[in-house]
Protein backbone atom coordinates (compact mmCIF):
# COMPACT_ATOMS: atom_id res chain seq x y z
CA UNK A 1 0.00 0.00 0.00
CA UNK A 2 2.86 2.73 0.95
CA UNK A 3 4.08 1.86 -2.72
CA UNK A 4 0.86 2.26 -4.27
CA UNK A 5 0.20 5.71 -2.70
CA UNK A 6 3.35 6.75 -3.59
CA UNK A 7 3.32 5.93 -7.35
CA UNK A 8 -0.32 6.74 -7.11
CA UNK A 9 0.46 10.18 -5.94
CA UNK A 10 3.32 11.26 -8.03
CA UNK A 11 1.12 10.48 -11.69
CA UNK A 12 -1.98 12.24 -10.15
CA UNK A 13 0.26 15.23 -9.44
CA UNK A 14 2.46 15.12 -12.34
CA UNK A 15 -0.81 14.91 -14.65
CA UNK A 16 -2.62 18.13 -12.91
CA UNK A 17 0.25 20.13 -13.43
CA UNK A 18 0.55 18.89 -16.96
CA UNK A 19 -3.30 19.32 -17.37
CA UNK A 20 -3.55 22.63 -15.31
CA UNK A 21 -0.44 24.40 -18.28
CA UNK A 22 -2.75 22.68 -21.22
CA UNK A 23 -5.82 23.91 -19.74
CA UNK A 24 -4.73 27.57 -19.24
CA UNK A 25 -3.20 27.65 -22.89
CA UNK A 26 -6.73 26.17 -24.51
CA UNK A 27 -9.00 28.35 -22.25
CA UNK A 28 -6.69 31.47 -23.11
CA UNK A 29 -7.22 30.95 -26.46
CA UNK A 30 -10.71 29.83 -26.78
CA UNK A 31 -10.69 33.43 -24.64
CA UNK A 32 -8.84 35.63 -26.77
CA UNK A 33 -11.38 34.89 -29.36
CA UNK A 34 -14.78 35.08 -27.86
CA UNK A 35 -13.42 38.12 -26.25
CA UNK A 36 -12.32 39.57 -29.62
CA UNK A 37 -16.50 38.83 -30.67
CA UNK A 38 -17.84 40.31 -27.71
CA UNK A 39 -15.43 43.84 -28.69
CA UNK A 40 -16.62 44.11 -32.06
CA UNK A 41 -20.09 43.72 -30.78
CA UNK A 42 -21.36 40.09 -31.58
CA UNK A 43 -21.84 39.04 -28.42
CA UNK A 44 -22.40 40.61 -24.99
CA UNK A 45 -19.20 40.67 -22.84
CA UNK A 46 -21.86 39.33 -20.21
CA UNK A 47 -22.46 35.64 -21.28
CA UNK A 48 -18.06 35.20 -21.70
CA UNK A 49 -17.93 33.33 -18.35
CA UNK A 50 -20.95 31.35 -19.20
CA UNK A 51 -19.56 30.35 -22.52
CA UNK A 52 -16.28 28.95 -21.08
CA UNK A 53 -17.73 27.31 -18.21
CA UNK A 54 -19.97 25.48 -20.74
CA UNK A 55 -16.50 25.14 -22.41
CA UNK A 56 -14.69 23.14 -20.18
CA UNK A 57 -15.96 19.47 -19.88
CA UNK A 58 -15.04 19.56 -23.80
CA UNK A 59 -11.84 20.90 -23.11
CA UNK A 60 -11.59 18.35 -20.15
CA UNK A 61 -12.18 15.14 -22.37
CA UNK A 62 -9.24 15.88 -24.50
CA UNK A 63 -6.44 17.25 -21.78
CA UNK A 64 -6.95 14.69 -19.25
CA UNK A 65 -5.65 11.82 -21.63
CA UNK A 66 -2.59 13.41 -22.75
CA UNK A 67 -1.99 14.58 -19.09
CA UNK A 68 -2.31 11.54 -17.89
CA UNK A 69 -0.10 9.79 -20.22
CA UNK A 70 2.68 12.43 -19.75
CA UNK A 71 2.14 12.16 -16.08
CA UNK A 72 3.11 8.64 -16.26
CA UNK A 73 5.95 9.46 -18.70
CA UNK A 74 7.30 12.05 -16.36
CA UNK A 75 6.32 10.45 -12.84
CA UNK A 76 7.98 6.88 -13.92
CA UNK A 77 10.58 8.80 -15.75
CA UNK A 78 12.24 10.62 -12.26
CA UNK A 79 11.66 7.24 -10.89
CA UNK A 80 14.30 5.59 -13.18
CA UNK A 81 16.68 8.85 -12.99
CA UNK A 82 16.40 8.43 -8.85
CA UNK A 83 16.84 4.09 -9.96
CA UNK A 84 14.01 3.44 -7.81
CA UNK A 85 12.38 1.57 -10.15
CA UNK A 86 15.59 -0.45 -10.29
CA UNK A 87 15.62 -0.91 -6.53
CA UNK A 88 11.46 -1.81 -6.96
CA UNK A 89 12.06 -4.57 -9.35
CA UNK A 90 15.21 -6.03 -8.02
CA UNK A 91 12.87 -6.41 -4.11
CA UNK A 92 10.21 -8.48 -6.60
CA UNK A 93 8.08 -5.79 -8.04
CA UNK A 94 7.67 -6.38 -11.64
CA UNK A 95 6.59 -4.40 -14.83
CA UNK A 96 3.34 -5.94 -14.90
CA UNK A 97 2.82 -5.34 -10.90
CA UNK A 98 3.68 -1.38 -11.73
CA UNK A 99 0.76 -1.08 -14.85
CA UNK A 100 -1.76 -2.73 -12.00
CA UNK A 101 -0.69 -0.16 -9.79
CA UNK A 102 -0.90 2.51 -12.84
CA UNK A 103 -4.67 1.03 -13.60
CA UNK A 104 -6.14 2.54 -10.54
CA UNK A 105 -5.22 6.09 -11.39
CA UNK A 106 -6.04 5.18 -14.72
CA UNK A 107 -9.15 4.39 -14.33
CA UNK A 108 -9.94 7.50 -12.69
CA UNK A 109 -9.14 9.80 -15.12
CA UNK A 110 -11.44 7.58 -17.35
CA UNK A 111 -14.44 8.15 -15.32
CA UNK A 112 -14.01 11.75 -15.32
CA UNK A 113 -13.33 11.13 -19.32
CA UNK A 114 -16.38 9.29 -19.81
CA UNK A 115 -18.15 11.33 -17.66
CA UNK A 116 -17.43 14.49 -19.96
CA UNK A 117 -17.76 12.78 -23.38
CA UNK A 118 -20.87 11.13 -22.63
CA UNK A 119 -22.97 13.77 -20.36
CA UNK A 120 -21.58 17.06 -19.99
CA UNK A 121 -19.41 18.07 -23.39
CA UNK A 122 -22.81 17.46 -25.68
CA UNK A 123 -24.71 19.42 -23.16
CA UNK A 124 -22.64 22.48 -22.88
CA UNK A 125 -22.09 22.52 -26.30
CA UNK A 126 -25.66 22.64 -26.78
CA UNK A 127 -26.05 25.25 -24.18
CA UNK A 128 -23.13 27.69 -25.50
CA UNK A 129 -24.49 26.73 -29.34
CA UNK A 130 -28.66 28.03 -28.80
CA UNK A 131 -26.98 31.10 -26.42
CA UNK A 132 -24.67 32.23 -29.46
CA UNK A 133 -27.63 31.53 -32.40
CA UNK A 134 -30.18 33.45 -29.82
CA UNK A 135 -27.37 36.24 -29.81
CA UNK A 136 -27.02 36.05 -33.31
CA UNK A 137 -31.05 35.98 -34.29
CA UNK A 138 -31.92 38.83 -32.42
CA UNK A 139 -31.08 42.63 -31.78
CA UNK A 140 -30.06 42.74 -27.94
CA UNK A 141 -29.05 46.10 -26.85
CA UNK A 142 -27.05 44.89 -24.17
CA UNK A 143 -23.90 43.90 -26.96
CA UNK A 144 -23.89 47.28 -27.91
CA UNK A 145 -20.78 49.60 -27.55
CA UNK A 146 -21.39 53.20 -26.97
CA UNK A 147 -20.62 55.31 -29.97
CA UNK A 148 -19.76 52.59 -32.40
CA UNK A 149 -22.56 51.18 -35.32
CA UNK A 150 -22.85 47.54 -34.86
CA UNK A 151 -24.39 44.88 -37.89
CA UNK A 152 -26.40 42.54 -35.60
CA UNK A 153 -27.74 40.13 -38.78
CA UNK A 154 -30.66 40.18 -40.84
CA UNK A 155 -30.12 43.23 -41.84
CA UNK A 156 -29.71 45.50 -38.90
CA UNK A 157 -27.48 48.01 -38.08
CA UNK A 158 -27.83 49.59 -35.06
CA UNK A 159 -26.03 52.67 -33.19
CA UNK A 160 -26.65 54.26 -29.28
CA UNK A 161 -25.30 57.31 -27.91
CA UNK A 162 -24.82 56.46 -24.58
CA UNK A 163 -26.52 54.32 -22.02
CA UNK A 164 -27.79 55.65 -18.78
CA UNK A 165 -26.73 55.91 -15.24
CA UNK A 166 -28.30 52.32 -14.86
CA UNK A 167 -27.63 50.90 -17.67
CA UNK A 168 -31.09 49.81 -18.69
CA UNK A 169 -31.99 52.74 -20.82
CA UNK A 170 -30.35 53.61 -24.38
CA UNK A 171 -29.66 57.25 -24.88
CA UNK A 172 -29.69 58.70 -28.77
CA UNK A 173 -30.58 55.43 -30.67
CA UNK A 174 -30.52 54.79 -34.66
CA UNK A 175 -31.48 51.59 -36.20
CA UNK A 176 -31.33 50.71 -39.72
CA UNK A 177 -33.22 47.78 -41.01
CA UNK A 178 -33.68 46.09 -44.11
CA UNK A 179 -37.02 44.84 -44.80
CA UNK A 180 -39.45 43.72 -47.71
CA UNK A 181 -43.17 45.71 -48.10
CA UNK A 182 -46.17 42.95 -47.98
CA UNK A 183 -46.12 43.38 -51.84
CA UNK A 184 -42.35 42.23 -51.61
CA UNK A 185 -40.98 45.15 -52.99
CA UNK A 186 -37.46 45.79 -51.03
CA UNK A 187 -37.28 48.83 -48.96
CA UNK A 188 -35.21 50.55 -45.97
CA UNK A 189 -36.57 51.87 -42.62
CA UNK A 190 -34.13 54.26 -40.69
CA UNK A 191 -35.41 54.82 -36.91
CA UNK A 192 -34.49 57.08 -34.74
CA UNK A 193 -34.89 57.79 -31.17
CA UNK A 194 -34.22 59.54 -28.13
CA UNK A 195 -34.06 56.58 -25.75
CA UNK A 196 -35.06 52.99 -25.78
CA UNK A 197 -35.09 50.29 -23.54
CA UNK A 198 -35.76 46.20 -23.45
CA UNK A 199 -39.00 45.07 -22.60
CA UNK A 200 -40.94 41.23 -22.41
CA UNK A 201 -44.64 41.13 -22.71
CA UNK A 202 -45.41 38.68 -19.68
CA UNK A 203 -48.79 37.33 -21.34
CA UNK A 204 -47.01 36.00 -24.99
CA UNK A 205 -43.32 35.90 -23.98
CA UNK A 206 -42.25 37.94 -26.67
CA UNK A 207 -39.57 40.72 -26.60
CA UNK A 208 -39.52 44.07 -27.75
CA UNK A 209 -37.42 47.49 -28.03
CA UNK A 210 -39.45 50.16 -26.67
CA UNK A 211 -38.35 53.48 -28.22
CA UNK A 212 -39.74 57.14 -27.36
CA UNK A 213 -39.47 60.85 -28.70
CA UNK A 214 -38.33 60.17 -32.67
CA UNK A 215 -38.90 59.57 -36.16
CA UNK A 216 -39.05 56.93 -38.70
CA UNK A 217 -38.55 56.84 -42.35
CA UNK A 218 -39.54 54.39 -44.89
CA UNK A 219 -37.41 54.53 -48.38
CA UNK A 220 -37.40 52.18 -51.19
CA UNK A 221 -34.38 52.47 -53.45
CA UNK A 222 -34.58 54.00 -56.69
CA UNK A 223 -37.52 56.06 -55.31
CA UNK A 224 -37.22 60.36 -54.63
CA UNK A 225 -40.19 59.58 -52.12
CA UNK A 226 -39.99 58.57 -48.34
CA UNK A 227 -42.14 57.90 -45.25
CA UNK A 228 -41.54 59.65 -42.80
CA UNK A 229 -43.63 58.74 -38.78
CA UNK A 230 -43.19 60.54 -35.82
CA UNK A 231 -43.97 58.84 -32.22
CA UNK A 232 -43.93 59.45 -28.59
CA UNK A 233 -43.88 55.79 -28.32
CA UNK A 234 -42.80 53.00 -31.17
CA UNK A 235 -42.52 49.03 -30.23
CA UNK A 236 -40.09 46.61 -32.34
CA UNK A 237 -40.94 42.76 -31.73
CA UNK A 238 -37.43 41.74 -31.15
CA UNK A 239 -38.44 38.05 -31.08
CA UNK A 240 -41.67 35.53 -30.42
CA UNK A 241 -41.67 33.71 -27.05
CA UNK A 242 -40.32 30.32 -27.14
CA UNK A 243 -38.62 31.29 -30.48
CA UNK A 244 -35.69 28.91 -30.51
CA UNK A 245 -33.82 27.30 -33.31
CA UNK A 246 -33.39 23.83 -33.05
CA UNK A 247 -30.18 22.16 -33.45
CA UNK A 248 -30.39 18.79 -34.43
CA UNK A 249 -26.70 17.83 -34.73
CA UNK A 250 -24.83 15.11 -33.86
CA UNK A 251 -22.64 16.66 -31.49
CA UNK A 252 -25.22 17.93 -29.76
CA UNK A 253 -27.31 14.85 -29.13
CA UNK A 254 -27.44 13.27 -25.64
CA UNK A 255 -25.89 9.44 -25.77
CA UNK A 256 -28.98 8.10 -24.82
CA UNK A 257 -30.66 9.60 -28.20
CA UNK A 258 -27.38 8.24 -30.44
CA UNK A 259 -28.21 4.78 -28.94
CA UNK A 260 -31.25 4.93 -30.56
CA UNK A 261 -30.11 6.45 -34.24
CA UNK A 262 -28.99 4.11 -36.71
CA UNK A 263 -27.85 7.15 -38.79
CA UNK A 264 -23.84 7.55 -39.62
CA UNK A 265 -23.03 10.91 -37.99
CA UNK A 266 -25.26 9.29 -34.55
CA UNK A 267 -22.72 6.05 -34.80
CA UNK A 268 -19.65 8.06 -35.29
CA UNK A 269 -20.28 10.61 -32.64
CA UNK A 270 -21.25 7.42 -30.40
CA UNK A 271 -18.07 5.86 -31.32
CA UNK A 272 -16.24 8.93 -30.43
CA UNK A 273 -17.16 9.31 -26.95
CA UNK A 274 -16.97 5.34 -26.37
CA UNK A 275 -12.92 6.35 -27.62
CA UNK A 276 -12.07 9.21 -25.31
CA UNK A 277 -12.16 6.68 -22.07
CA UNK A 278 -11.05 3.65 -23.85
CA UNK A 279 -8.25 5.62 -25.05
CA UNK A 280 -6.94 6.10 -21.27
CA UNK A 281 -6.16 2.87 -20.86
CA UNK A 282 -4.48 2.00 -23.84
CA UNK A 283 -2.06 5.18 -23.47
CA UNK A 284 -1.68 3.75 -20.08
CA UNK A 285 0.11 0.60 -21.54
CA UNK A 286 2.18 1.96 -24.32
CA UNK A 287 3.36 5.09 -21.39
CA UNK A 288 4.99 1.90 -19.08
CA UNK A 289 7.30 0.77 -21.40
CA UNK A 290 7.91 4.45 -22.86
CA UNK A 291 8.51 5.97 -19.59
CA UNK A 292 11.79 3.67 -19.19
CA UNK A 293 14.32 6.06 -19.60
CA UNK A 294 18.80 5.51 -18.88
CA UNK A 295 19.75 8.09 -16.40
CA UNK A 296 22.31 9.72 -18.90
CA UNK A 297 19.77 10.26 -21.60
CA UNK A 298 17.31 12.58 -18.91
CA UNK A 299 13.65 12.02 -18.27
CA UNK A 300 12.36 13.81 -21.48
CA UNK A 301 14.45 11.76 -23.58
CA UNK A 302 11.04 9.32 -24.74
CA UNK A 303 8.78 12.35 -24.19
CA UNK A 304 8.44 13.94 -28.07
CA UNK A 305 8.03 10.38 -29.18
CA UNK A 306 5.74 9.78 -26.53
CA UNK A 307 3.59 12.97 -27.75
CA UNK A 308 3.92 11.92 -31.71
CA UNK A 309 2.31 8.68 -30.64
CA UNK A 310 -0.55 10.20 -29.28
CA UNK A 311 -1.32 13.13 -32.24
CA UNK A 312 -1.12 10.01 -34.43
CA UNK A 313 -3.64 7.85 -32.04
CA UNK A 314 -5.96 10.85 -31.89
CA UNK A 315 -5.69 12.54 -35.77
CA UNK A 316 -6.38 8.88 -36.59
CA UNK A 317 -9.55 8.60 -34.27
CA UNK A 318 -10.26 12.44 -35.79
CA UNK A 319 -10.34 11.33 -39.28
CA UNK A 320 -11.96 8.13 -38.40
CA UNK A 321 -14.85 10.04 -36.82
CA UNK A 322 -15.26 12.45 -40.32
CA UNK A 323 -14.98 9.13 -42.71
CA UNK A 324 -18.02 7.47 -40.65
CA UNK A 325 -19.91 10.44 -40.39
CA UNK A 326 -20.07 10.56 -44.07
CA UNK A 327 -20.13 7.31 -45.09
CA UNK A 328 -17.23 6.45 -46.57
CA UNK A 329 -16.42 3.84 -43.27
CA UNK A 330 -18.59 1.80 -42.30
CA UNK A 331 -19.68 2.16 -38.84
CA UNK A 332 -19.40 -1.87 -38.38
CA UNK A 333 -16.00 -1.13 -38.63
CA UNK A 334 -15.44 2.47 -37.38
CA UNK A 335 -12.75 3.32 -35.10
CA UNK A 336 -12.36 -0.15 -33.29
CA UNK A 337 -9.53 -0.81 -35.92
CA UNK A 338 -7.22 1.99 -34.59
CA UNK A 339 -7.62 0.56 -31.05
CA UNK A 340 -6.98 -2.66 -31.75
CA UNK A 341 -3.40 -1.15 -33.36
CA UNK A 342 -2.11 0.84 -30.76
CA UNK A 343 -3.54 -1.69 -27.89
CA UNK A 344 -1.21 -4.62 -29.87
CA UNK A 345 1.64 -1.61 -29.99
CA UNK A 346 1.25 -1.20 -26.30
CA UNK A 347 0.91 -5.02 -25.56
CA UNK A 348 4.67 -5.57 -27.96
CA UNK A 349 5.96 -2.59 -26.18
CA UNK A 350 5.26 -3.97 -22.58
CA UNK A 351 6.36 -7.31 -23.17
CA UNK A 352 9.62 -5.89 -24.25
CA UNK A 353 9.85 -3.85 -20.95
CA UNK A 354 8.48 -6.90 -18.97
CA UNK A 355 11.49 -9.09 -20.56
CA UNK A 356 14.43 -5.90 -20.04
CA UNK A 357 12.99 -5.62 -16.48
CA UNK A 358 13.31 -8.80 -14.79
CA UNK A 359 16.59 -8.83 -16.20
Amino acid sequence: MIIFRYLTREILLTMAAVAGVLLLVIMGSRFIRYFTDAAEGDIPATILGNLMLFHLPGFLELILPLAFFLGILLAYGQLYLNSEITVLVACGTSPIRLFQISLVPATLVAVLVGLCSMWLTPAGALHNAVMLEEQRSRLDFSALAPGRFQDFGGGRTAYTESFSDDGSRMLEVFISERQRRRDGTPETAVTRAGSGYQTVDPDTGSRFLVLADGERYSVDPGRFEAERLEFETYAVRLSLGGERRELESAEYATTAALLRDDSSRAQAQLQWRLSLPLMVFILTLMAMPLSRVNPRQGRFAKLLPAIFLHVCYLSLLLAALDAIGRGTLPAAIGMWPIHLVFLALGLGLMMHHQRRGMR
